[in-house]
């Protein structure tokens, strides 16, 4: 394969997927509704198509205009653009779809491809805009990803869960990199221990493309970080990069009371663990970045960045309470 088109491809994942192709000497083409700061704007081995993806005939002109061998679909939300778009691109050599970890619909470690079963949805699902109905939309596209394999169209998806890097619009870990370089004590939910699977941005773009080289039609892969830390680790991790000292205070349901804070108030925190196998596409060749060098660049991101994910989690003085109490206990 030489050519590709993302839809997508300016803000996060897609960002960085672009420049992994290029990097593999792909020409690239980036199909978007340009509403954002386009970081391959001056780059003449990239061209830019404008167009709206849930708008079908937009979308069926660029797969004319492009007439690509690899389609990446960074935003396919609902599952009626997987469907759409598997039906424009159906001679493509690879069509691949960015789904979710949050597809699979019951708690169990890890989860598989294949075994795991997905979250069903409803017609009102499919068409919802809401977080709630998120895992119920990617489940359902993931459905058309292989009803349009079994019609002969070169389709896969994959399933990140947590992605974190540089450039993250959604402030996640920002917020604890934040935490950790601003205070000395840095308060972290419950004991520690709880699990939710993450995945380094560029390791999800690197997935994405081995999957349309090397991936099978109609399956899923799961793609996540080989080894997976606990909130506390992470935390300290961050301290370490950071090169700075981080006493963690634990501090359960009681003791957060006192700031009138949840558990789940607190970002990357999950009660139950959400951990992905990531056997099947480890089996293609693909390797994870290490944690470290993964935080490294995270970090110098940060700091370059006016990110501080405020609003993400609970405010320090909020915290400051909790510290408070625990210390007369």
């Amino acid at each position: 394969m030489d050519s590709a088109l993302v839809i997508g491809g300016t803000r996060f994942i897609g960002r960085h997927l672009v420049a992994d192709l290029l990097d593999h000497e792909y020409d690239v083409t980036i199909f978007n509704r340009g509403t954002r700061e386009n970081p391959f704007a001056d780059d003449d081995r990239v061209d830019h198509v404008e167009g709206d993806r849930t708008n079908d005939t937009a979308l069926e002109a660029a797969a004319t205009t492009v007439d690509p061998d690899a389609v990446f679909d960074c935003v396919a939300y609902h599952p009626k653009d997987v469907r759409v778009a598997t039906r424009l691109f159906e001679d493509c050599e690879a069509y691949v779809s960015v789904s979710s970890g949050a597809a699979y619909g019951r708690e169990e470690i890890p989860k598989r491809e294949g075994e795991t079963p997905l979250h069903s949805c409803t017609a009102e699902q499919a068409t919802d805009d809401s977080a709630e109905s998120y895992g119920n939309r990617k489940a359902e596209g993931d459905r058309a990803v292989f009803a349009a394999a079994d019609d002969g169209v070169r389709a896969m998806a994959v399933r990140p869960p947590i992605v974190y890097g540089p450039h993250d619009y959604t402030e996640r870990l920002d917020w604890w990199i934040d935490r950790v370089n601003r205070f000395d004590r840095v308060v972290v939910p419950g004991d520690g221990t709880n699990v939710w699977h993450r995945v380094y941005v560029e390791d999800v773009a690197s997935a994405l493309r081995i999957v349309a080289e090397r991936g099978t039609a109609g399956e899923a892969y799961n793609v996540g970080d080989r080894r997976l830390v606990t909130l506390e680790e992470m935390v300290a991790l961050i301290g370490e990069t950071l090169a700075t000292e981080v006493e963690i205070v634990h501090a359960g349901p009681r003791e957060l009371a006192a700031g009138d804070i949840d558990l789940e108030d607190y970002p990357l925190y999950r009660a139950y663990p959400h951990v992905l196998s990531t056997a099947k596409l480890a089996a293609l060749g693909w390797e994870s970045t290490p944690l470290e060098e993964a935080m490294a660049r995270s970090v110098d991101d940060h700091l370059e960045s006016d990110r501080d994910g405020d609003g993400n989690g609970p405010d320090r003085e909020a915290e400051e309470r909790v510290l408070r109490v625990l210390e007369t206990l």
